[in-house]
């Protein structure tokens, strides 16, 4: 044992000073968990700067190494776009980034946080676990999105707030035909292959159909089990207006905890509904025919992190907010086209962006008006006053769509910002619109002077490299047969690059 302790205060974790002590305390859990459980394998997992969940699956003897000195990991899931094509140069002095520690591809130092340690129940013997990635001197990997959500956690920390928020994401659940791949499934580095053939489950557009729900039943139950099992705060499973259109909605938690659990979640359905014949997307707008643009709705509130006291709550009867909560929704309006880079980060989820769709196309707000991009629910009295941001994608990276919030928000409580008045026509309303598209997008943020101070222009411009990639491959692969570029319609190469990645 005391050589044991040795290794632990010689270790890397202990000799830069990563963890806190609720981490030291979860990892001994951790290594009872894992021999109480009978496990063989444990997921050590990160999440992209797209969102998406990577891991390496680690024997025990691993694991145990990995609690004292972090796992080796290569950095090419940072630099890579979502077809596997490389965006930055690599293998030149600072790696194209004017990072020396990024020259030639290497290996980072992921450090599993143990607070977030699961047991997989739709894969025996198997456990789960985030980390976040270091350089191997101990510095913080600046590209991690995790990270870029813990900063701006901790603003709020120093003024005794916490963010609240509640997940309410749509998603398609069809059917798998072959699961056998061809040729033409099968990706190229930079350019993926067709998703695999699929058919709906049920017909659509019987928004809550208790017939209809009732086919997805038993799909419902296997996630319900793996959602249970893993400690999600499911509150409802529904169908929604599209043919195998889902709706999951969450408890409220810490803005920290949320985000974690929305990457998990979201890993979680894909890999359970595939092992059950059945391919589960996140990708907001499938091509396929009568099939409605899905959203992620965040709901976000301001807490005392003392007394829990919900800091929205107005104390003036004809108000829908308090003071704090009106300068908080100035922000999130003033800071929407920014914004929308990280809460629409794709190609294809501005096709959502439409009159009259249940998405907002401008940046206002109503109270309970779903027509607008923020819905202000609740009011005096009501302890659940919150802000309902519709206009966000199920793709979205968890970390940059809640870490943009706060930032916007503070920033409009901290100028005083007041709010404009409520919209009750909110497509019809005199309000600067939403980007169009994902390079309006881009340029918004690449002009944010809020988004550049508040993440770093070294992020910044970092993610705007990265979502060019993407918006290039669009450019030169987006067309249709008759080589004309499709605007209208979703294109072949938005449904290979999105429908399986997310």
């Amino acid at each position: 044992m005391a050589g044991r302790a040795s290794s632990e205060r010689d270790g890397f974790i202990a000799r830069h000073g990563l963890w806190g002590d609720a981490q030291a305390e979860a990892a001994s859990e951790v290594l009872r968990r894992v021999e109480v459980d009978g496990l063989r394998l444990v997921r050590l997992a990160w999440v992209d700067s797209h969102g998406a969940v990577r891991a390496k699956a680690v024997t025990l003897g691993a694991l145990r190494k990995a609690l004292v000195d972090g796992y080796n990991i290569n950095v090419a899931t940072s630099t890579l776009d979502a077809s596997g094509g490389r965006v930055f140069a690599s293998f030149t002095q600072g790696g194209g980034m004017g990072l020396d520690e990024m020259t030639g591809s290497p290996n980072l130092v992921l450090v599993p946080d143990p607070t977030t340690f699961r047991v997989l129940p739709w894969a025996p013997g198997v456990g789960w676990m985030l980390g976040d990635p270091y350089f191997r001197g101990g510095k913080p990997f600046p590209f991690s999105t995790r990270r870029v959500l813990e900063t701006q956690r901790a603003r709020l920390e120093e003024r005794g707030w916490r963010m609240i928020v509640g997940i309410e994401v749509e998603w398609y659940l069809r059917r798998i035909e072959d699961d056998r791949l061809s040729d033409a499934e099968v990706a190229h580095q930079g350019r993926r292959g067709r998703p695999l053939p699929t058919t709906a489950i049920e017909p659509g557009f019987s928004y809550h159909s208790e017939t209809n729900l009732d086919i997805v039943q038993p799909v419902f139950d296997a996630l319900f089990d793996a959602f249970e099992g893993l400690g999600l705060k499911l509150r409802s499973l529904e169908n929604e207006f599209g043919p195998g259109q889902v709706e999951c909605t969450f408890e409220a938690d810490d803005a920290g905890r949320a985000a974690d659990d929305m990457a998990l979640f979201r890993t979680a359905t894909r890999q359970v509904c595939r092992r059950m014949g059945y391919a589960a997307t996140f990708m907001c707008r499938p091509a396929f025919e009568g099939h409605f643009a899905s959203g992620w709705h965040l709901h976000q509130s301001l807490a005392d992190a003392g007394t829990g006291e919900n800091l929205l709550v107005p104390a003036d009867g004809n108000r829908a907010l308090s003071p704090l909560g009106q300068s908080l929704l100035a922000g999130l309006i003033e800071h929407a086209g920014a914004a929308s880079a990280f809460v629409t980060p794709t190609v294809n989820g501005y096709r959502r962006f439409r009159a009259n769709s249940l998405a907002p196309d401008r940046a206002g707000w109503g109270v309970d008006q779903r027509g607008a991009m923020i819905r202000v629910i609740g009011g005096d009295g009501d302890p659940g006053t919150r802000l309902e941001n519709r206009a966000g994608e199920p793709a979205a990276n968890p970390y940059l769509y809640v870490a943009s919030q706060i930032a916007a928000g503070l920033d409009g409580i901290d100028r005083g910002l007041a709010a404009p008045s409520e919209d009750h026509a909110p497509y019809d309303a005199e309000r600067a619109m939403l980007p169009s598209d994902l390079d309006a997008a881009l340029r918004a943020l690449d002009g944010s002077t809020l988004f550049r101070r508040d993440f770093g222009d070294l992020f910044v411009d970092y993610f705007i490299a990265l979502k060019r990639a993407e918006l290039d491959r669009f450019r030169q692969y987006g067309i249709d047969r008759d080589g004309h570029r499709e605007i209208n319609q979703v294109t072949e190469w938005e449904q290979n690059e999105y429908f399986d990645f997310f």
